[in-house]
């Protein structure tokens, strides 16, 4: 599913909402959380999961390519935890 099927499945369901503002609401939800990560807050839907910030130590690398030794700065990269009932649901469990 993709930002625009999910806009649309949930302005089909709630009628009493234009395209519009469903639009602008899951944009600010979406906004909100990376808002949160930039600034190394953790951001958890119950149920859903957690989003979370790691760290990623320098290192040293191999372009796939040639062969050659690259270095690998350090960086930080999105992390994403299922909760347990989304876990539990995709197993077949609920």
């Amino acid at each position: 599913m993709i930002r625009s099927e999910l806009i649309q499945k949930i302005a089909d369901e709630n009628p009493h909402l234009t395209q519009k503002n469903v639009e602008r609401i899951v944009n600010t939800v979406f906004e909100e959380i990376v808002e949160a990560l930039a600034k190394g807050d953790r951001v958890e839907l119950r149920g859903f999961g957690a989003f979370s910030v790691k760290a990623r130590d320098a290192r040293l690398g191999r372009n796939p390519r040639t062969g050659e030794s690259v270095q690998v700065e350090d960086k930080k990269v999105p992390f994403f935890k299922t909760g347990k009932l989304l876990r539990d649901r995709l197993n077949g469990k609920a």
